[in-house]
């Protein structure tokens, strides 16, 4: 039997039914076999014409509306009967499923970059809001007599210009993201030494991991082949340093170590800061690298973090066309890494 799969089997089977039903009405009348057989012939071919005109017509005017909030144009008729001559009806129905999925996948991604852009507007208007509001405070305090305290008066400026230097860092790192996230090119590429950098900037950073007691060391250099050049913005390589290391002083068991080790990519070097701290829950890690997004909320601030220096990292990394990766455990530590691109000895700086 067959099956009504397109607009052509449907006329087929309409001028069918016509036909036997003129055939079998002529042979009741006792018409002469030969001229119902001429009849019942012009009557399918007729009807199948006319059955597969109507039918597109009919198709097309039911699809006229949905082509044209796909298509976000006014569609004539004539365009989508010209649709459906080389296509079967269902294949235009996969067509607008498929367009249909796609828009939900759209519409789906548009509600998450709102949310996010709320919950982003949101973290930034709280971590504004506790340094201003300390500001405040102190200085309401000052004002109302404590400036003549000498036993407060010191010690409120020294806790407002803390809280200034908090809201100067947070300004700086969203300046930081938003020049990365503007201008991807900005960055100025040249060959240097990863491991000199590393163990200047880790030098810099000693007094800091003191406080904690946590020592800082430089390992795998002796392994790579010399000289340790890589090609990639000095500063802001850098900038991932100062951010990765001081996480891990910050987040480092007191007494604990920071280890920064090199391994040799072939083509790039790869670059890992571990620590032996509180290490990251699995429900933690999908967001660590999100704005303002603390594991250890209190911790965090009371430090001093502005919550962006991951963020920062992962901009500068993903700018540099590389990829940083974690790895975790609960109570061990946590381990930083990312590649950069070897320098070739012939390779001169470039902006």
């Amino acid at each position: 039997m067959m099956t009504v799969k397109t607009k052509e089997n449907a006329s087929l089977l309409l001028a069918l039914a016509a036909a036997i039903a003129v055939a079998a009405i002529m042979t009741l009348c006792g018409i002469v076999w030969w001229m119902t057989l001429i009849v019942a012939i012009a009557i399918f071919v007729l009807m199948a014409l006319i059955s597969l005109y109507l039918i597109k017509a009919y198709v097309a005017y039911k699809l006229k509306p949905i082509y044209s909030m796909v298509l976000s144009r006014h569609v004539h008729t004539t365009e989508i009967v010209d649709e459906l001559k080389d296509k079967h009806v269902e294949s235009i129905s996969e067509e607008l499923t498929a367009w249909a999925d796609d828009n939900d996948k759209e519409i789906s991604r548009l509600k998450q970059s709102e949310a996010f852009r709320r919950q982003y507007l949101g973290n930034v208007a709280h971590e504004l809001k506790t340094p201003i509001f300390n500001i405040q405070g102190y200085i309401s305090t000052l004002l109302d007599g404590g400036l003549e305290d000498e036993l407060i008066n010191r010690k409120y400026l020294e806790r407002a210009e803390k809280s200034i230097d908090r809201l100067i860092n947070i300004v700086n790192d969203l300046d930081t993201i938003n020049k990365l996230e503007n201008d991807m090119n900005r960055l100025k590429m040249e060959r240097f030494d990863i491991v000199a950098l590393t163990k200047e900037i880790t030098e810099q950073l000693e007094i800091e991991a003191s406080k904690r007691k946590i020592t800082i060391s430089v390992k795998g250099a002796d392994s790579l082949p010399s000289p340790f050049q890589v090609m990639a913005d000095k500063h802001f390589t850098g900038q991932v340093l100062v951010n990765l290391i001081i996480n891990s002083i910050n987040y480092g068991k007191e007494g604990g170590t920071t280890r920064i080790r090199f391994r040799d990519m072939l083509d790039k070097i790869l670059i890992e800061v571990e620590d032996t701290g509180v290490g990251i829950s699995k429900e933690d890690m999908p967001r660590i690298f999100e704005r303002f997004y603390r594991v250890d909320k209190g911790r965090s601030r009371e430090q001093g973090g502005t919550g962006l220096g991951l963020a920062i990292v992962k901009h500068i990394i993903e700018a540099h066309g590389e990829r940083i990766t974690v790895r975790s455990e609960l109570g061990k530590g946590t381990t930083f890494a990312f590649p950069l691109k070897k320098a070739d000895a012939t390779t001169a700086a470039t902006k």
